[in-house]
């Protein structure tokens, strides 16, 4: 029954060896696990948040100062205004916003509450509630803070627990989301990274495919030029990754219950600008791959680092310095940026500009990629 047995494994051990494809298997994951366990951090860190500070006291700044102390936050903008600070919240500056009114010291001074308005960007919830809960403790430690200030720490614990002690009230507005459903943040997200995996694996598997089945020489030898084969392999199935965008996104609203805040045309012409880059993506990867499963193991290698770097899971501002600018040459990225802003914030092209302008550098610069070594390929 086992007669040849080692014989058969020896041959495969050196079939093993001699194909280049199977290092892949050996690279991918050892990189993957160094990258990812060290880019990956579930703590709430470094928050963008902006400041308005009308009152411009000693006690208003003290306040800030116990933000920027904080991990939690990183004061990133000083505003002027409560208009421009929910502008700022909208277009996806910030995350989070402390509104200081004028006579916030005054009211401290005579013993009066003095309320802090902080507003959230209630997308993300897991964010959301952590900058909501360590605002509460900063101004029950402030609060303290001026009680033992003003009355002696003796005094103070004389009073009991049970006395209230807020003299300064940080007052927490969520928005966009207002009851922290976490759907609202990764469904919006999820979109992408699934138009991204259906696109890919759609052209770089078929091309492939069709290369091993002697299909794709047949097409060399007639008299069709290299452009209007690249270009006519993909109008199919960019019609089906249009086709499953309207689908997802109708699932997302009807199913999830996720609204369309914003323009819906404009979210149309963005998400067939994506579709571009991912389908030129996928040929890309079928030009390099020789056969379907060098293409899936390309396209995983593409697809880990799109879902983990790309903000769809963990927040862009928990990722290390050093590995952060590979987050820059993820076009998924830009694309989950406009989904949220216009999903979620129901952000104008004005604040989603400069996420359009680099998947338009990324969608422009793959085509012409695609276009030569598919045109190489040919020759």
């Amino acid at each position: 029954m086992f007669k040849g047995l080692f014989a058969i494994a020896y041959k495969e051990f050196l079939h093993i060896k001699r194909d280049p494809a199977t290092r892949f298997v050996f690279i991918i994951p050892i990189f993957q696990l160094a990258l990812f366990g060290y880019a990956i951090r579930l703590d709430v860190e470094d928050i963008r948040t902006a400041v308005v500070d009308l009152d411009n006291t000693d006690e208003s700044r003290q306040l800030i100062d116990l933000y920027r102390n904080t991990r939690t936050f990183d004061i990133a903008h000083r505003y002027t205004s409560l208009a421009e600070l929910d502008q700022g919240i909208v277009a996806g500056e910030v995350r989070v916003g402390v509104y200081i009114p004028d006579g916030f010291a005054r009211q401290i001074h005579r013993g009066e509450e003095a309320q802090v308005l902080l507003l959230v960007d209630g997308s993300n919830s897991t964010e959301a509630t952590s900058a909501l809960n360590v605002s509460q403790a900063m101004g029950l430690y402030m609060s303290r803070h001026i009680r033992a200030s003003s009355m002696g720490h003796r005094e103070l614990a004389s009073l009991g627990p049970n006395i209230p002690l807020a003299s300064v009230d940080i007052r927490g507005r969520l928005l966009f989301n207002p009851h922290l459903r976490s759907a609202n943040f990764f469904v919006p997200g999820l979109v992408g990274v699934i138009l991204q995996l259906i696109t890919v694996l759609l052209t770089s598997f078929a091309i492939v495919r069709e290369r091993e089945s002697g299909t794709f020489e047949q097409l060399m030898v007639t008299p069709v030029g290299s452009w209007g084969l690249l270009i006519g392999k993909l109008i199919p199935y960019s019609l089906v990754a249009i086709i499953e965008t309207t689908l997802v996104l109708t699932i997302m609203v009807f199913m999830f219950g996720v609204p369309i805040a914003g323009s819906l045309p404009l979210l149309s012409v963005l998400s067939v600008l994506f579709l571009i880059t991912a389908l030129s993506l996928g040929v890309i990867i079928s030009t390099i791959a020789r056969n379907q499963a060098e293409a899936m193991q390309m396209a995983f290698l593409v697809l880990l680092p799109s879902i983990l770097l790309s903000g769809f899971v963990f927040p862009l501002e928990t990722i290390p310095d050093v590995v952060y600018p590979l987050t820059y040459l993820i076009p998924v990225r830009y694309f989950i940026e406009i989904l949220r802003g216009l999903i979620l914030r129901g952000a104008p092209f004005d604040a989603l500009w400069m996420d359009t302008l680099a998947l338009a550098v990324f969608g422009v610069g793959l085509m012409v990629l695609s276009a030569v070594r598919f045109r190489k390929r040919l020759d």
